[in-house]
């Protein structure tokens, strides 16, 4: 486990999923499942899909929504880090098109993407906050961003049930206040029970393991490093996979399903996109209080996991 301790302060976030929705009964017509199959055994109802957009749009338009939020100096930002797995173009990234696209033209603006799969958000937060610790960087824009759809393949009904499009945002700034703690690690798939090549492939039951196990592990890890009881803990942001996943973490955490935030039903998987979009309806729907704890916890192809304690 990497374990350690940081500081930076969240200034805004935000979101956006498409207008197309791909339901369950949807789903039905294409290949063989049925609306009770897929809920019962993930909690997705529909997704969403693109149409017409790629990845650094949909990435741009959830960095607008956070910056319009918080009626934002879009020039205050010198970094900006994008988390995908499917990235319209093998370069330039997709940082670089959300900062051509945003209009950030001033020197000294850095941007590039990474791919952590689902743990992308919490690697890029975590990067984030190491570069502006180090006094190079004032104002990060970390976005979680992904087209799955065009990595899905609808003839398989073990895979194309689970996987929907979006992006989520977040601005942070340094702020020695606000402590933030990381529990980022990756465990090597040898079997590679989850990849990407001309689709997604997976081994349901062997992920289903490791995120069973691993979430425990990783918000566990946070809260002994930083010495905080689970009950100081408002929410739980969870990588949104399965519902049964965050079941299974609820119950070996002792901590009961309404600790945790849960938007599955209307998004489906969307990967790196699934922790923002998820913390950013949070807050939309509750209030923070100065002090309150929030763990994100995400896993993923690679094998990659981690949790990050933010504090408001």
């Amino acid at each position: 486990m990497a374990l350690d301790k940081g500081c930076f302060k969240i200034v805004s976030t935000g979101h956006f999923t498409p207008e197309g929705v791909l339901s369950n009964h949807d789903l039905e017509k294409i290949v063989d499942t049925t609306d009770e199959w897929i809920t019962s055994r993930t909690g997705i109802k529909e997704r969403r899909i693109v149409n017409g957009k790629n990845t650094s749009d949909l990435a741009t338009i959830a960095a607008m929504n956070a910056i319009e939020k918080a009626n934002y100096d879009k020039d205050k930002i010198d970094l900006i880090i994008v988390a995908t797995f499917t990235a319209e173009l093998r370069s330039p990234s997709m940082a670089c098109r959300v900062q051509a696209k945003l209009g950030l033209d001033k020197p000294g603006i850095l941007a590039f993407d990474i791919n952590a799969a689902c743990t992308g958000f919490i690697y890029g937060l975590n990067i984030a906050e190491k570069m502006m610790y180090s006094g190079s960087y004032k104002s990060a824009l970390v976005i979680g961003a992904e087209v799955i759809s065009k990595f899905t393949d609808y003839k398989d009904r073990n895979t194309c049930v689970l996987f929907g499009d979006g992006a989520g945002a977040m601005i942070i700034e340094k702020d020695e206040s606000k402590e933030v703690i990381f529990n980022v690690q990756t465990k090597s798939d040898n079997d590679l029970i989850l990849y990407v090549d001309d689709y997604v492939n997976m081994n349901g039951p062997k992920v289903y393991q490791f995120a069973s196990r691993v979430i425990k592990s990783s918000v566990n890890g946070v809260l002994e490093y930083g010495n905080i009881d689970r009950s100081q803990i408002k929410k739980i942001i969870p990588h949104q996979a399965n519902i049964r996943i965050i079941q299974s973490a609820s119950k070996a955490l002792k901590m009961p399903m309404e600790s945790f935030y849960v938007n599955i039903h209307k998004y489906g998987n969307t990967s790196a996109a699934s922790i923002p979009i998820a913390l950013d309806e949070m807050l939309e729907e509750e209030t923070m209080e100065a002090g309150d704890k929030v763990i994100l916890v995400g896993f993923g192809a690679g094998l990659t996991s981690g949790a990050c304690l933010l504090t408001f």
